[in-house]
């Protein structure tokens, strides 16, 4: 797989402290890498040595199959989680500055600026002042300023803060282009509906140790356990019906509505045995919903630390 990023055996300390230890990654080019993890995880320590502000004790960090230089430093945009804007300057005034201090030239900032302002409705923002915009205004230049040099690399760290659910949604699009564009996207969040909606893979990083990395979907199937959330209309009385059932699976949570005659339960089966249960009931009932219960990120990432925490 042609990567942007390769991470191996990284390890950084702080005196007694280790922030990361021995942490090995690839960051596929044109996706959206989730790098996620608890607070104090090691994530934000693994950011700033992409962004040589801080450099490993041991290890070897590859852009692009190189080793990472300081020259890489204008192919990498950063959005980080503690925004870095200037309260007293006028808004088209710092933009200009930061697009120049990415390489840009004058002229071409403005016409990049121009554009962004205009496809994210804030035209009439050039003057103002950093101080005068809200939070999620002030997110939104810092976004553009980010995203404005074109880097083939971008590091998104929580960058729905501050937003409403309508600018956090305008800004997901953005992103999403972005990856059809070809830039190749890290994206760290706390947010695991985000991570449902944008990423396609992921590593969990837990007390600077990675504990699971690879694809969303493969690791989503690798951690189902075969549970049915299953809807039927039953003939009889459903509380009857349902201890014959329970005499026969394993079932986890029951409901039944008795004016719909209504059966709604979540089932745990035994492998490779869908289809004959499905059989059972249909020749009993109409079956009008047999699900599978795929877990969630936010699943996975629990019962991945737990699991972990268990272990020590």
């Amino acid at each position: 797989m042609d990567n942007i990023l390769v991470a191996k055996n990284v390890s950084k300390s702080y005196g007694d402290y280790t922030a990361l230890s021995n942490i090995s990654l690839e960051i596929p080019k044109n996706c959206i890498y989730g790098l996620l993890g608890p607070n104090g995880a090691g994530k934000t320590t693994f950011i700033r040595i992409i962004n040589q502000i801080t450099y490993q004790d041991s290890g070897e960090v590859l852009f692009n199959g190189s080793p990472l230089l300081p020259e890489h430093v204008s192919l990498i945009g950063y959005l980080p989680e503690e925004r870095g804007l200037y309260k007293s300057m006028k808004v088209g005034e710092q933009a200009l500055y930061l697009a120049q201090l990415k390489g840009l030239s004058k002229s071409e900032a403005k016409k990049r600026l121009k554009y962004w302002f205009e496809r994210l409705d804030i035209g009439d923002w050039w003057n103002k002042k950093i101080q005068e915009l809200s939070k999620g205004m002030a997110q939104k230049i810092q976004f553009i300023v980010t995203v404005l040099h074109e880097p083939q690399l971008l590091i998104f760290d929580e960058p729905f803060s501050g937003f409403d659910p309508i600018n956090a949604n305008i800004i997901k699009d953005e992103i999403l282009l972005l990856k059809e564009k070809g830039t190749s996207i890290i994206f760290s969040t706390h947010r695991m509906e985000s991570v449902e909606e944008l990423c396609d893979h992921i590593a969990l990083i837990h007390k600077s140790e990675k504990i699971l990395d690879g694809k969303l979907s493969e690791i989503k199937k690798a951690y189902k356990n075969n549970i049915f959330n299953v809807g039927l209309e039953v003939a009889q009385e459903g509380e009857e019906f349902l201890k014959i059932l329970e005499e026969r699976y394993q079932i986890l949570t029951s409901s039944f509505d008795p004016n719909e005659k209504q059966l709604d339960f979540t089932v745990q089966l035994p492998s490779n045995n869908t289809a004959k249960v499905l059989s059972d009931l249909s020749s009993k009932a109409n079956v009008n919903r047999f699900e599978e219960t795929i877990p969630s990120a936010n699943d996975i990432f629990i019962q991945t630390v737990n699991n972990k925490e268990n272990d020590r």
